[in-house]
């Protein structure tokens, strides 16, 4: 069932203009982002063979194209989730959804995973780009990997808080503003607290989702790291879940 519910939303996407639209427009900017970064590259290569030990082709070119991509995908998934749940309410067809004998946890689950197909399919034409220049330049394969799994970790987890905030509304285009606005909170936390009090909690460090990705995509991979955003995932996908069966009881 939850297959067949998140073949069934992955399939809406695409009848849609707005996957189509996204999909163009990420690959553009991150083309465009990752052809610059060769550029500059090429530029500096002479001054890095003089230095005793210069940064690589994946510091300078791949890990750059995670930042990015990162950055991009925190403005698009929120136009992703925002219609996943506040749609059916405001075209009221919520009701039969969770008439039919299917369990919330279910019905959640294959709305996450049809988003999350979607954004796996941007995935494949980002990979796309570190195998493009693998014949011409040694790559550091241990911090593409880590760079990759910290991506998945970080757009599952913007996927989650956006299938949440879907829930508690009935206007999709609130559900996508408070998506962002909650993500971007995340995002700044601790730069916020080092602005306006000089020094950030242990709190806010553990909270921000940039501290979390950052020493991934740098090759730096602990397990409080993945714990963090497996946390994360769960934590919004159970509330999710609770808010659904919320709105059953009331029906």
């Amino acid at each position: 069932m939850i297959l067949t519910l998140a073949l069934r939303e992955l399939r809406s996407l695409f009848l849609s203009p707005l996957a189509w639209s996204i999909l163009a427009i990420v690959q553009f900017l991150l083309g465009y982002l990752f052809l610059g970064q060769v550029d500059l590259y090429l530029q500096v290569q002479a001054q890095l063979n003089t230095m005793q030990n210069p940064p690589g082709l994946t510091e300078l070119v791949i890990s750059p194209v995670f930042s990015n991509a990162a950055i991009i995908l925190l403005l698009i998934i929120p136009l992703l989730t925002m219609r996943l749940i506040a749609e059916e309410k405001r075209n009221q067809t919520l009701a039969l959804l969770l008439s039919a004998p299917i369990n919330m946890t279910d019905i959640i689950l294959g709305k996450y995973l049809g988003v999350m197909a979607f954004i796996f399919i941007n995935l494949f034409f980002i990979a796309l780009m570190p195998i493009s220049i693998l014949s011409g330049g040694n790559l550091d394969i241990g911090m593409i990997i880590s760079g990759f799994i910290a991506l998945i970790l970080l757009l599952a987890s913007f996927t989650a808080a956006g299938v949440y905030m879907s829930t508690i509304t009935s206007q999709p285009t609130i559900a996508a503003v408070g998506t962002f606005g909650l993500l971007l909170l995340l995002w700044v936390i601790d730069w916020a607290v080092n602005i306006n009090h000089g020094q950030a909690t242990e709190l806010t460090q553990y909270l921000s989702i940039l501290k979390h990705y950052q020493p991934l995509i740098n090759g730096v991979f602990k397990s409080s790291d993945v714990i963090y955003y497996l946390l994360f995932i769960t934590t919004f996908l159970a509330l999710s879940i609770r808010r659904l069966h919320a709105d059953r009881l009331q029906h």
